[in-house]
């Protein structure tokens, strides 16, 4: 009798895979999960969500996670330094993001001297926003301030409760922001086209140690984003979308699967585009969180062999 060798016949293993918030640019996971994809492979996810992007990186920095999917600073700075944390493949390539303002603000320019909302000051948010701001001659720090209110979620309460005037928020948040009176009064994908928004990451000696069950996550992961990214699963996508963005409105989730997909966010086969790469290294250059003579060094920091073994 022949011996089934498929991942398939793998018992599945634990994998504990950490985020920030685990919302919105997860849809591919939660659709690999949810369709048995991580199962057919022989892979068990273990939820790790830790409420900051530093948190998720820090969590698989320190063994408390085994991989990450979250903004990749982290990593880089990490990697620059001869730390262990690589990037393994992209999650999200594009930035779905307005700047949203209360109702009195008018422009981009009029962010001088206003609280910004952002999940961390050395990762996302706050690079992009450094980024957005400067094309108008505004700088941090000095014209505009930062507050730590969290993630995309926290940053909308934050808003509603004045105590910030301004965040980057995420589709579908953003429409959700301009459906109650707040300004959209920029695209962070107008200024940053094409970027490594969140990556997966992992600790070289983890990494090296399961090799094997790395390449069988990726595998489950490129089978998602196929589906993720075609409009005729929608009826697969758009009720998880749903569920983890804006259970309450099936308008907004539609609007904001749409918006992404239609952008380009999840990358084919989790690629790393080489230019996406440079951009988030470039941007980290830019708001001084690292030395421009790192450039190229930085680069090193994506290994590619589990995805060309995935494939």
């Amino acid at each position: 009798m022949a011996i089934d060798t498929t991942a398939s016949a793998f018992t599945p293993i634990a994998l504990r895979l950490a985020g920030g918030a685990q919302g919105f640019n997860w849809l591919p996971v939660f659709v690999a999960d949810e369709l048995g994809l991580f199962a057919k492979h022989g892979i068990a996810i273990e939820y790790k969500r830790l409420g900051s992007v530093d948190k998720a990186t820090s969590a698989v920095l320190e063994g408390d996670a085994d991989l990450a999917i979250t903004p990749p600073e982290g990593a880089v700075a990490n990697f620059v330094k001869g730390g262990e944390l690589r990037i393994v493949a992209a999650n999200a390539v594009r930035l779905p993001m307005s700047i949203v303002a209360r109702p009195e603000i008018a422009s981009l320019a009029d962010l001088k001297g206003k609280r910004i909302g952002t999940s961390s000051l050395t990762e996302g948010t706050a690079i992009y926003t450094q980024i957005v701001l400067a094309s108008q001659g505004l700088r941090y720090p000095g014209d505009y301030e930062f507050v730590l209110a969290g993630i995309h979620t926290k940053r909308w309460e934050a808003l509603e409760a004045g105590e910030i005037d301004c965040a980057p928020q995420p589709a579908p948040w953003n429409f959700l922001a301009e459906d109650r009176g707040y300004k959209l009064i920029g695209e962070v994908n107008a200024f940053i086209p094409e970027i490594v928004f969140t990556a997966i990451i992992g600790r070289s000696s983890w990494l090296r140690a399961n090799r094997d069950m790395v390449i069988r996550f990726v595998k489950a992961l490129i089978e998602a984003h196929a589906i993720t990214d075609d409009p005729m699963r929608q009826d697969v996508t758009l009720p998880i979308f749903q569920r983890i963005t804006t259970p309450e409105s099936p308008t907004l989730a539609n609007r904001g699967l749409e918006y992404m997909r239609d952008m380009g966010m999840w990358p084919d086969r989790l690629a790393v585009p080489e230019k996406a790469l440079r951009t988030t290294i470039d941007l980290m250059i830019r708001a001084k969180l690292l030395d421009e003579a790192r450039c190229g060094e930085a680069m090193k920091v994506f290994d590619d062999s589990y995805l060309d073994a995935a494939a």
